[in-house]
């Protein structure tokens, strides 16, 4: 019954309550977005939703307007370097996944789940594939990002996910958004290069040591 029908019925009040009372917040991350940097307040991107189906999804935008559209952060070269001084402090706090909220009362994602993938991450879809992962509406937040986030490879991020979905219920969800929590105010997990960058980091620091 949770799953069927209260999981949808809390993730829309939550959405809902979000929405009015952090409209405040928007006003003011808005407004800085504004005076940092030209281009748009909003940032969307195609994303992918319970079933392979695509959606938009919304963010804050935290990068220069130059930069490569519909590539992961982790592609990128010196991702640094395109993202705002407004955007470091977004990503950082993860303020500019807030407007993920309307997503989430427009049934296309849920406030834990999955965190949808991009449209052309092919290699992680095909592992969520694996373990149902792809069945279950993708959400703002989840298990994989409180058990390490940006610093988990596809086929660690991909099995956390598919751990998720076996134990979905009240108490799996409950652990996650406390989990979310904690781990967004100590900004643990938030490393700019992406999937797996913190891996290579120390992969890197580690060969340097032994010569």
């Amino acid at each position: 019954m949770y799953i069927k029908f209260l999981k949808h019925v809390i993730d829309f009040i939550v959405a809902l309550l979000g929405c009015i009372l952090l409209s405040p917040v928007f006003l003011i991350i808005m407004l800085a977005i504004k005076i940092d940097s030209r281009g748009p307040i909003f940032f969307k991107q195609k994303r992918v939703k319970k079933g392979k189906d695509l959606f938009n999804i919304l963010k804050f935008r935290t990068m220069y307007i130059e930069t490569p559209k519909d590539a992961p952060t982790h592609t990128l070269a010196n991702p640094d370097q395109y993202i705002t001084k407004v955007g470091r402090f977004l990503r950082k706090t993860s303020l500019d996944e807030l407007p993920q909220l309307f997503n989430i009362l427009m049934a296309d994602m849920a406030v834990i789940g999955p965190r949808p993938a991009l449209y052309n991450q092919h290699d992680l879809i095909a592992e969520r594939d694996k373990y149902g992962a792809n069945d279950v509406r993708p959400g703002l937040t989840g298990w994989a990002q409180i058990n390490g986030r940006d610093e988990l490879p596809i086929e660690a991020k991909a099995k956390l996910d598919g751990e998720y979905v076996e134990k979905m219920g009240v108490a799996m969800d409950l652990k996650c958004f406390f989990g979310t929590v904690a781990s967004v105010l100590k900004g643990k997990g938030v490393v700019e290069g992406g999937t797996g960058a913190l891996a290579s980091q120390k992969a890197k620091e580690e060969e340097v040591t032994v010569k």
